[in-house]
């Protein structure tokens, strides 16, 4: 079987790595340059303790990629996704499309899996989400996730192929939720690395996660999600891991905030798009959402970490629900 894996950062290297324990695999990205010189190195600049094995082509031809391919795996960044896909889908052959990016597209609302189906009209399509660092799935340290679509045979098959030793996958009939729960818990994790940042404390971390995991449920919940999925690994055990753990580039980049320095422009920080997709969105529906809507200010400008924490600490007292 032959796995296309459709951008080669960190985590698209990461799952081709892992997958290349069963499967041929072809990792595919646009910088061709770069991608000659991992065809060669067989090292990614991502992951630099880790070693491309032999059953893994690295291309920048996407016809190359694709051709012969039993499964699509999407790594594009989610901001990207809509643009190289629409670019791509003349060259897929009807195959199962599987997006790997967490975030809500900035253009459009739509989270990983609804960019997917916007797009992608011509195969079924489905979502990869949860709990997971790429150098921990590189590594071959265990890992479970959630492998989401809406045809429960579809994903029941697609669970035994990519399935591996030290990578878990469990199934669920809740796209939607998957894609919200890995999408939000990023804005959370920014607020959490800021209050980290600025010497706050664990309680209140602790607080936020509890809070913002309510935040994501009252959200999700209202665009059609099944409140058990963000009970599961694409909700709270994604929340989890992005909060308390410094490998986070979400976590990193609030902390940068909460400490008052600058962080670096090139590292991608889907939470920062995400807050700023979702305030339109919350304030039309009217949803109450007061921490990301503290994370869309502090990720604007508008408001320092101190204002953030005095407007949540005044809010109205309340029952906890």
């Amino acid at each position: 079987m032959t796995v296309c894996i459709l951008g080669a950062g960190a985590f698209g290297t990461a799952l081709a790595v892992a997958l290349s324990d069963r499967h041929d695999v072809r990792l595919w990205g646009r910088e061709g340059a770069a991608l000659r010189e991992m065809a060669q190195s067989r090292r990614s600049p991502r992951l630099p303790d880790v070693t491309l094995g032999d059953r893994v082509t690295v291309t920048a031809d996407a016809k190359t990629a694709l051709q012969g391919a039993d499964f699509i795996l999407s790594a594009i960044p989610l901001q990207a996704t809509h643009a190289a896909l629409s670019e791509l889908v003349p060259l897929f052959a009807g195959q199962p499309l599987i997006g790997c990016s967490k975030g809500v597209d900035l253009k459009t609302g739509l989270g990983g899996y609804s960019v997917l189906r916007s797009v992608y009209k011509q195969g079924p399509s489905g979502l990869l989400t949860g709990p997971s660092f790429a150098v921990d799935i590189a590594g071959g340290l265990p890992t479970a996730l959630t492998l989401a679509a809406e045809a429960q045979e579809d994903v029941s098959a697609w669970q035994a192929a990519l399935s591996t030793e030290t990578l878990r996958l469990y199934t669920s009939s809740d796209p939607v939720g998957a894609e919200l729960g890995g999408a939000l818990k990023n804005v959370i994790a920014i607020a959490c690395g800021a209050t980290i940042g600025a010497g706050l404390g664990q309680s209140a971390r602790a607080a936020l996660i509890t809070r913002g995991q309510a935040e994501i449920i009252r959200y999700a919940v209202k665009l059609g999600a099944q409140p058990e999925t963000l009970a599961g690994l694409s909700g709270f055990g994604d929340l989890c891991l992005t909060c308390t753990s410094s490998k986070s580039r979400n976590y990193q980049f609030g902390l940068a905030l909460g400490q008052g320095q600058v962080f670096d422009n090139a590292v991608t920080v889907e939470g920062r798009a995400t807050a700023l997709a979702l305030l339109p969105i919350m304030e039309r529906l009217e949803i109450d959402m007061p921490i990301t809507k503290a994370v869309a200010g502090l990720c604007s400008g508008r408001i320092t970490v101190s204002q953030a924490l005095a407007a949540l600490m005044a809010r109205p007292l309340r029952k906890e629900i």
